[in-house]
């Protein structure tokens, strides 16, 4: 749990507003008070602390520009002084778990390597179900981070598979995995030809929980540890944040840890495929024609497009169960950040009636998402001369779609939505700091809670 939201009562004070609402709080504040904010300079915007006569503080408040935005407070935990804190202006509960949220998110710091010696505020909260809903949301987020900001030396599939079973442990959950020559033997061969010029083996992980009798739910995460670009080799600029090519593993483990500790009354799958993208004298080569899982044949055109060579086996078997719904999150095109930037992730369903649902349950939640066309006249670019497709389309252009349009071959008609996700934010933002990030995973835990919810 966070140490930064606490289940507790009592603290200094904190008023938060929007502008009008402290413009109305100021014109009934003593003369003393408004001179005392005119005397510190403070105008309207960020934080001010209000004296005691003992020269202690008395009140803390921020006036921040939207309540509605879900981190307008991300950055109240580092910008108050260290203590304790109560919200005394605030009473409706969704706002208050917003606030939470935002307070804890923007608390979050990756420490594994190095100690950080911030000193934090802490926000007191009377209703411990606040409290519970709060930090199941900060948590699902930070471990999403904490995968995504870890570096391939100790998050190799093996480390994925750790975590992924450590899940399911705490939420009595069944874990699987098939490693290595398993995988061929198994029929995953994309999995295994993208995975085996390395020397950390590569896996399909799986972890199901809850009523079989629920609907059936599937989420699917490209979980590349690495990303050299295999023997089309990536520059060295390009290959440095590649740590974060399982930011797809990332966003589903931290997605199926929020259903799991809401509750959601769904049957989880979770599947990830856990490769190292590796050169070596193994390794799969342009030219290359590979069988899936499905029966389809692929040229490889290029190795740098392994995302969707390890999701299309992984999809066929998600969708081999037949499930309501399957949810897939992959790193996978740069196209996608041409089109949308860094900060808004795109995504591509065949089931056009979950578009305005997912925009608008993102919208809900403060976490956008944005849809982009399955345009079926693109398959042209996916032809191959030797094969049934090609991994890479013959043209720059569309690359996003070309991509989802790849990996729709291997979900049959079951439903399904394909998020294309930077998963690393280039900017620190309110609750959001510059590294790994969880982007979509609320938006879509809120449509399934509405959707699923009893």
């Amino acid at each position: 749990m966070s140490t930064v939201i606490v289940h507790q009562q009592g603290g200094t004070p904190l008023s938060i507003f929007e502008p009008q609402q402290y413009e109305n709080w100021l014109e009934q504040q003593s003369q003393a008070t408004r001179q005392w904010l005119k005397t510190t300079g403070f105008s309207g915007k960020g934080v001010a602390l209000l004296p005691a006569e003992n020269g202690e503080l008395s009140q803390a408040i921020a006036v921040v520009s939207d309540l509605q935005d879900m981190f307008a407070c991300g950055d109240l935990s580092s910008q108050l002084p260290e203590g304790e804190y109560c919200i005394d202006n605030v009473s409706d509960p969704d706002r208050m778990v917003a606030i939470a949220f935002a307070w804890g998110s923007g608390a979050y710091r990756y420490e594994r390597y190095r100690k950080n010696d911030d000193k934090l505020a802490r926000l007191n909260i009377a209703d411990e179900g606040i409290v519970r809903e709060a930090n199941d949301l900060i948590e699902a987020t930070a471990l999403t981070r904490d995968l995504i900001n870890t570096p391939a030396s100790d998050m190799m599939p093996q480390d994925l598979a750790t975590v992924t079973q450590h899940l399911a442990e705490r939420y009595n959950a069944v874990f699987r995995q098939w490693v290595g020559e398993d995988l061929k033997k198994e029929n995953y061969p994309m999995i295994h030809a993208v995975g085996r010029a390395s020397v950390h083996e590569p896996r399909l992980l799986q972890l199901t929980w809850g009523n079989p009798e629920h609907p059936k739910v599937t989420l699917v995460g490209k979980g590349v540890c690495f990303d050299s670009g295999g023997l089309n080799l990536k520059p060295g600029n390009a290959m440095r944040l590649m740590k974060k090519d399982m930011g797809g593993a990332a966003q589903v483990l931290g997605l199926a840890q929020l259903i799991m500790a809401r509750h959601l009354p769904v049957r989880l799958r979770v599947l990830v495929p856990a490769v190292e993208n590796a050169v070596s004298g193994d390794a799969f080569r342009p030219g290359d024609v590979i069988n899936t899982r499905q029966g389809l044949s692929v040229e490889i055109d290029n190795t740098d497009a392994e995302g969707r060579l390890v999701l299309c086996d992984a999809l066929t078997e998600a969708a081999g169960e037949n499930p309501d719904l399957i949810v897939d999150f992959a790193t996978l095109t740069g196209a996608c950040r041409v089109a949308l930037g860094t900060e808004l992730p795109g995504f591509f369903t065949n089931q056009l009636s979950l578009v305005g649902d997912l925009m608008q349950s993102g919208e809900r939640v403060s976490d956008p998402v944005w849809s982009l066309p399955l345009h079926q006249p693109y398959n042209d670019f996916l032809k191959s001369d030797v094969a049934d497709l090609v991994n890479c389309a013959s043209t720059p252009f569309g690359g996003a779609i070309t991509a989802a349009l790849y990996l729709q071959n291997f979900v049959a008609d079951v439903p399904w939505v394909h998020f294309d996700v930077m998963a690393w934010n280039n900017r620190k933002l309110a609750g959001r700091p510059v590294g790994g990030e969880a982007m979509g995973i609320r938006a879509v835990f809120e449509y399934l809670h509405n959707r699923f919810q009893d």
